[in-house]
């Protein structure tokens, strides 16, 4: 029988790692696309050498992994360079998701989507993780150290709070303490579970 599947979803410094950490902590499994996005650009993948021989060898650091860093910043200078990558990229994550959340013994499985509207056949249910503009910048500038025009830009090239929160089912609003969040995991988590119609 297929898996409940929650797609996870939420801004950039939203907090969806610490939302997933919590559901990971009950023993749900977590397909996250962030980590299978590394995974298939790591050295010896098809998807890496068509990067390289795309943008040339200085996309490669001198341990011969990707300079993220480097390709984040073209990308997001350039929708059509942004494009070309996704079109080499995205079927080697979805593949590397399918195969995690097939393996899943879990009641529900999470697939958490570092970006886009969240609207995939794989999802039954979407769990948006909400935090305002302010905090997103805030916590984006503190953890990766860019600028405010770096930050703006990752935001602007994903969908806006409004439409994240147009599709939403479930909303986990992440402002406030950390036992607050937990306290909404808890009772997500009770939900899904119900939803699932698992009985174990």
């Amino acid at each position: 029988m297929r898996r409940f599947v929650v797609g996870l979803t939420g801004g950039i410094g939203s907090g969806k790692s610490a939302v997933s950490a919590r559901f990971e902590s009950r023993g749900i499994t977590i397909a996250d696309a962030d980590i299978a996005a590394r995974h298939v650009v790591e050295p010896g993948t098809i998807a890496l050498s068509e990067i390289v021989a795309h943008f040339g060898p200085d996309m490669l650091q001198t341990d011969g992994y990707l300079n993220r860093a480097r390709l984040r910043a073209i990308v997001f200078e350039a929708p059509d360079q942004r494009r070309w990558l996704e079109s080499v990229t995205v079927p080697a994550i979805m593949t590397r998701l399918k195969t995690v959340l097939a393996h899943s013994r879990s009641a529900y499985a999470i697939l958490m989507l570092s970006s886009g509207s969240g609207q995939h056949p794989l999802i039954d249910r979407h769990l948006v993780v909400d935090a305002s503009p302010d905090t997103q910048r805030r916590r984006v500038m503190v953890r990766d150290n860019n600028t405010q025009a770096q930050i703006d830009a990752m935001m602007a090239s994903q969908p806006s709070r409004e439409e994240r929160l147009a599709y939403a089912h479930d909303i986990v609003t992440n402002e406030g303490s950390l036992t607050a969040l937990d306290d909404q995991v808890s009772a997500l988590h009770r939900k899904y579970i119900q939803l699932s119609g698992d009985t174990h």
